[in-house]
């Protein structure tokens, strides 16, 4: 086994053994909240997340394509999923390298790598924070009012995600870390893919909460439309307050609030908690699925190939 093979190995095992240190973790916060939950509907909150996550992966993919990289839908899958598990290991550089390391096998440059994953953050935001805006401020009224000023940067990263100042910025960037520029820059059509697939992303976690909201007995529109708004605005707010990994705490007090108007406090706290674990639990799946995927064996003309590239 080569020294490459052997790191990425090594990664995959010890990401998914904090990924389920982790979910064991939190099992005891959430056994309640579960309790509440029949299978059908854990199942269906799972599926959605599935779906989300996919969402996700092609997302990234269409970044990357625009930027001169398309790759099969397995290649993207191994490359995303495996690489995402990164998160769960301290530090936050963890997820782009392993990206970029998995993509040189498929002669993606690294710098181009490193720019289809920035990008997708600023694309979730832009699209997360238009989905806040759209479902929350009639029915949650007062109790996400403390959020409000999240609003004004709608239009920012809207605006940032112009071609034009994208490719600006990354110009800048590879410019300063004395890097060759992108070979293609990223286009108006590759923005509108990558934001029509993080849409379609927060309307499976959307969905994914509404079930779990309503097993914890909110019906109605209402709940509905306050799960997708709640998902959203609790993933843009984590984000933008860097202070707290991965969102923590700050994720749960905002989907919390947005829950309020729907959901009592005990079932309120349930639904975050349980969001929360059955997310994760959709991380390692989805990596899972992915790593078995990538065992499948390698043409002699593809091993040549990769040998040429490294």
């Amino acid at each position: 086994m080569s020294g490459r093979k052997v790191v990425r190995v090594l990664f995959l095992l010890v990401a998914l053994g904090f990924g389920a240190w982790a979910i064991a973790g939190r099992w005891a916060e959430v056994s309640d909240g579960f309790a509440r939950l029949s299978w059908p509907e854990l199942a269906g909150s799972l599926a959605a997340v599935l779906g989300a996550l996919g969402a996700g992966m092609m997302m990234w993919r269409a970044l990357l394509a625009d930027l001169g990289s398309p790759l099969a839908f397995t290649d993207a899958a191994k490359i995303f999923f495996v690489g995402q598990l990164g998160k769960y290991i301290p530090g936050s550089l963890w997820p782009v390298l392993a990206q970029m390391e998995m993509g040189r096998d498929h002669g993606i440059p690294r710098s181009r790598s490193a720019a289809a994953f920035f990008l997708t953050y600023p694309v979730y935001l832009a699209s997360g924070l238009v989905v806040a805006a759209v479902t929350l401020p009639v029915p949650a009224g007062e109790s996400v009012a403390r959020y409000a000023w999240l609003l004004l940067l709608v239009p920012v990263f809207v605006a940032a995600l112009h071609p034009a100042v994208v490719n600006g910025v990354i110009g800048f960037g590879l410019r300063k870390l004395r890097r060759p520029p992108l070979e293609r820059p990223l286009t108006r059509r590759g923005v509108l893919a990558s934001a029509g697939w993080a849409l379609v992303g927060w309307a499976a976690y959307g969905v994914h909460l509404a079930l779990i909201v309503r097993a914890l007995g909110a019906s109605g529109a209402t709940a509905v439309v306050l799960s997708f708004g709640a998902f959203a605005l609790a993933w843009c707010l984590g984000f933008l307050v860097v202070v707290a990994p991965a969102g923590a705490g700050v994720r749960e007090v905002a989907m919390f609030a947005a829950l309020a108007p729907v959901l009592d406090r005990g079932s309120a706290t349930a639904a975050v908690l349980c969001s929360r674990l059955i997310v994760s639990i959709g991380d390692l799946v989805c990596a899972a699925l992915a790593g078995l995927a990538s065992r499948r064996a390698v043409s002699p003309s593809d091993a040549v190939e990769n040998a040429k590239r490294r």
